[in-house]
């Protein structure tokens, strides 16, 4: 059997409806208020801060530590999500992130059927998917307990011993200004974890907010990793949302998943490790 894009196109959308074996999730980041507005007919709502993270002290685990498994297990049973079901998330950024970050979720406990739209709400409206106002309710309750996180995790102490060597490649995608530490919108210290190398998330998508070909990405990183073992790989970003972004886009361009380092820049700011700021 082939194996599932992990992105859908917004022409391939018309024939959602049509199946209750499909999930439609809104992950559109702190904007409940706009899905409450106008959102995917039958999109369901996921909040990237209360089912998405475990949000505590940002030392320990960054702004957007992944929740329990318990609480995911929650998240997927209030949504109809079982083992069988075809998962379709989008959010309303151009690139995705937080969709990005409930694909990798699913992915990781094993759910292989889930997929993001490409371009996101608005590409979807663009495409005539039609949109409402009604609030969604789940076509039956889920039953799903998820055990474990099954793809590859770093963590603080092994992005610090393995950050400087030539046999890993620690990847930041956060935009060039921020890991050059000229600015910091969210967290308390600009500047980037030493050895670390940067490829914007943006790179990944086409002017239109589109992702780059299978074809294109799988050129751009592999380059980019030439000489790495997969398994030395290690992304992040933030807080381990837009990090996802780019996990998503080796993915789709047929590469090996990297580890994931949630915790990422607003974890490390906060330990007194050794950082790399603007001069």
């Amino acid at each position: 059997m082939l194996k599932l894009s992990p992105i859908i196109k917004p022409e391939e959308l018309t024939w959602l409806n049509q199946d209750d074996e499909i999930v439609l999730i809104d992950a559109s980041a702190g904007s409940k208020a706009r899905y409450e507005e106008q959102h995917l007919a039958g999109a369901l709502f996921v909040d990237v801060n209360e089912d998405l993270a475990n949000i505590g002290d940002f030392a320990k685990g960054g702004r957007h530590p992944l929740p329990t498994f318990e609480q995911f297990s929650r998240v997927l049973q209030k949504s109809g999500i079982t083992e069988h079901t075809h998962v379709i998330v989008y959010d309303d950024k151009n690139g995705g992130n937080a969709a990005a970050r409930l694909w990798w979720m699913l992915r990781a406990i094993g759910h292989e059927k889930v997929q993001v739209i490409d371009g996101g709400f608005q590409a979807a409206v663009k495409a005539g998917f039609p949109t409402t106002s009604k609030v969604e309710s789940p076509k039956s309750v889920g039953n799903y307990t998820v055990k474990s996180w099954n793809l590859p995790l770093s963590n603080l102490d092994e992005v610090e011993k393995v950050a400087k060597t030539e046999d890993h490649l620690v990847i930041d995608v956060r935009d060039a200004n921020r890991y050059a530490g000229f600015m910091e919108p969210i967290d308390t210290i600009a500047g980037h974890i030493p050895g670390a190398t940067n490829i914007p998330f943006t790179e990944n998508l086409d002017p239109d907010g589109h992702f780059l070909s299978p074809k294109d990405l799988n050129q751009k990183y592999a380059a980019a990793l030439a000489g790495i073992e997969p398994e030395n790989v290690i992304v992040h970003c933030g807080s381990g949302i837009t990090a996802c972004h780019t996990l998503l886009a080796m993915d789709y361009a047929g590469l090996p998943i990297p580890k994931l380092y949630v915790g990422s820049w607003s974890e490390w700011s906060r330990n007194n490790k050794e950082m790399v700021l603007a001069e």
